[in-house]
């Protein structure tokens, strides 16, 4: 087939139209604009154009868009006047996934690290939120096995179309809550429809709303603070380590620090319990070697450590700095320095008194403008609502070799050389932390 995706240069749109082309389909697609990601596609021989055009619509048999791609797109219009057929993501995974034994996995946070997690455990192709370092991709393809390993998505309820043979949910805490009309019965439906549909299930027990289902659906469940025991932390070569001892089935080693690691670990070992040995398992997770922006070291000298995440909710905010906290014990550093660019006006409104805990432990909070993903701007507060810490405004960070400068107005306002610097967020912030331009 001829695919055309539009939005390409997203991470789970790039994700689908890079398996498709390693399964031989003439793959195109566009972008508002230019990216490392777009770079990329490029460079695997396919056709990307920037901005999107009617010209981009010729002779392909279906598209795809993302979520965020509105109906009066050129494209979308272009496609529908020629008769092809136009498809949301959500709606194109029902095509994409139908054959595969999928391993789908869900949550409003983790599902990137335990889907690579997976990857490192089994074989089979993959498609992830985020590039696995063991691969240096977010995809991986392999012609030999119909296995999947899906990084599921509830944001726009694709979830439901992964086709999964098994449903993994790491917790359901309610996130993206205007796809869902702020209607919380349809965001827990979704979760029971895409549990239902799966044959073999892997469940966070101690989630509150999957807690709920224990006695009516058959699954294989984890309890966190039982099942996972003797948690120690770490560094070999820097590399921060989680070990733990998990049910009666011994102890394992995992790239990362924290318990939320040692949780997506464990949901992956279940998961591949299923149809593989636990000591051919224990022996592949030691291959998981984390993932870009997720605690990702990209920085590292005897005086400082900067380090880019992802995280951009709360809890993930949360999870991740206790993490931080133990390495910069580990370290012997004595100052932490938190750098937050908030990803949608939304998620922060709606999630703002937690927002204002996450950062507990750093000596120093540099907040950026809200990264607003196409929001229209709101007022937010943020001077009063964090005046608890050590607060600077910034506009933007440079980095130079293993520095980094805080603007405001066009001015500098410190360099951040010593202790262990750590960025949040989900939009240009990783780039700015890298020194990408």
């Amino acid at each position: 087939m001829k695919i055309h995706f539009i939005g390409i240069g997203g991470i789970g749109i790039s994700g689908l139209a890079q398996y498709m082309h390693y399964k031989g389909h003439e793959v195109s697609g566009s972008d508002i604009k230019d990216s490392i990601i777009t770079q990329k596609l490029r460079k695997m021989g396919i056709n990307v154009s920037v901005p999107h055009s009617a010209n981009a619509i010729n002779n392909q048999d279906l598209v795809v868009h993302s979520a965020i791609i509105r109906p009066d797109n050129p494209e979308v219009i272009a496609a529908k006047e020629r008769g092809i057929e136009v498809l949301a993501r959500r709606e194109a995974l029902l095509k994409i996934l139908d054959d595969r034994k999928v391993y789908s996995v869900a949550g409003a946070h983790g599902k990137s690290t335990t889907t690579a997690i997976l990857t490192a455990i089994m074989n089979g192709s993959a498609i992830i939120g985020a590039e696995s370092k063991a691969f240096g991709s977010n995809v991986r393809y392999d012609a030999t096995t119909d296995v999947m390993l899906f990084e599921a998505d509830e944001s726009d309820g694709s979830f439901i179309n992964s086709n999964p043979h098994c449903a993994i949910v790491i917790n359901a805490e309610p996130e993206h809550m205007e796809y869902y009309d702020y209607n919380y019965d349809r965001f827990y439906d979704s979760y029971k429809r895409f549990i239902n549909s799966a044959p073999c299930k892997v469940l966070n027990a101690e989630d509150p709303f999957l807690a709920t289902l224990k006695d009516e659906i058959e699954a294989q469940w984890l309890y966190p603070s039982k099942d996972i025991t003797e948690i120690e932390y770490e560094l070999i070569n820097n590399e921060p380590h989680t070990r733990f001892k998990f049910k009666d089935l011994g102890s394992f080693a995992v790239w990362g620090f924290g318990k939320h690691i040692a949780l997506d670990a464990a949901l992956a070992i279940l998961a591949a319990s299923e149809s593989m040995d636990i000591e051919e398992i224990r022996a592949n997770l030691l291959n998981f070697k984390g993932i870009k922006k997720r605690f990702d070291i990209v920085g590292a000298e005897d005086d400082a450590v900067i380090i880019d995440d992802y995280g951009h909710h709360p809890t993930e905010i949360k999870a991740t700095f206790e993490s931080v906290k133990e390495y910069a014990k580990l370290k012997g550093f004595e100052k932490i320095t938190a750098i937050w660019q908030p990803h949608k006006y939304s998620r922060t409104i709606d999630n703002l008194e937690a927002f204002t805990k996450c950062f507990n432990g750093a000596d120093e909070l540099i907040i950026l403008p809200v990264w607003a993903a196409s929001e229209a701007p709101q007022e937010i507060d943020f001077v009063n609502e964090f005046k608890a810490y050590n607060l600077t405004m910034a506009d933007t960070i440079q980095r130079a070799n293993n520095h980094i400068t805080v603007v405001k107005d066009a001015q500098n306002l410190q360099v951040l050389d010593k202790g262990l610097i750590i960025g949040f967020g989900a939009g240009d912030i990783t780039y700015q932390i890298r020194g990408i331009a």
